[in-house]
């Protein structure tokens, strides 16, 4: 009974690591697939090569620093990227509407919206299934990006990928180094100063889409700026337009992660 106990025990343990095994490639091999997918939309809308000088960050971080000064009337980014043609992408998937780019990171995807919040998450942008999923913008968001508050999710994934930059905005140099997010579509490109970064209820504030007044507008501000991390002196105010961006915290499904901004008034 003891031999075929361990012979038993051994087994066990073999197929546990052996499942164990099989998950980890096959996450790789999703990582990987999903970096191809994103590497040809990059060639498809023949997105400009940012060749901002690196610095040194700290240890087991990003050296990525935006370079320049983001509230420029000539802003270098936007007139670069304003060549960008989204044709080629939404000839592969009518979803595509446009791009979004944090310079110096590696949050620059193919921004989609698809009929409901769900789709996504597991779907590319070429609508290949993918836990890597896509970055896409909130259903009930208006497609030309003209409401009050837009809000746009995207996985925060181990290797690095999508989303997962976001999680060194809880850190004031990062902000100071990366303020601003590009979103472009058809009508061109616009551009967005961060403002506020902390870790939200998901059905909290922080995802509020109906405003009926003026007064719910500002409450939504006032909260928005009162739950920041950072500190950046940006008050938007209630005729703004304000763009969130959302992930995971990777400490469960009750929160998450938010980084919010400001549409340049420039």
């Amino acid at each position: 009974m003891k031999g075929s106990g361990r012979r038993l025990l051994m087994v066990i343990l073999s197929l546990t690591f052996l499942g164990s095994a099989g998950m980890l490639l096959h996450t790789n091999l999703q990582y990987r697939e999903g970096t191809m997918v994103y590497t040809e939309a990059e060639e498809l809308v023949q997105l400009p090569k940012q060749e901002l000088p690196p610095v040194a960050g700290q240890e087991g971080e990003e050296p990525e620093i935006l370079e320049g000064d983001p509230h420029s009337a000539a802003d270098p980014y936007a007139e670069a990227l304003q060549k960008m043609d989204f044709a080629a992408l939404q000839a592969v998937n009518a979803d595509v509407l446009g791009w979004i780019l944090i310079p110096e990171t590696r949050i620059s995807y193919p921004l989609v919206q698809g009929e409901d919040n769900e789709y996504y998450l597991d779907h590319t942008w070429k609508r290949s299934s993918s836990s890597v999923g896509a970055v896409f913008l909130e259903y009930r968001n208006s497609r030309d990006l003209c409401d009050f508050h837009t809000i746009v999710y995207g996985h925060r994934m181990r290797d690095g990928s999508m989303f997962a930059s976001l999680k060194y905005y809880d850190r004031q140099a990062y902000w100071e180094d990366h303020p601003r997010i590009y979103l472009l579509d058809e009508q061109g490109t616009h551009a967005y100063d961060i403002f506020s970064a902390y870790e939200a209820d998901v059905t909290g504030d922080a995802y509020q889409l109906a405003f009926s007044t003026a007064e719910e507008r500002q409450v939504f501000l006032d909260h928005c700026i009162e739950r920041s991390v950072l500190e950046t002196g940006i008050v938007p105010a209630i005729e703004d337009q304000i763009l969130t961006l959302s992930t995971c915290t990777g400490r469960g499904h009750d929160t998450r992660w938010v980084v919010q901004a400001v549409r340049s008034r420039g």
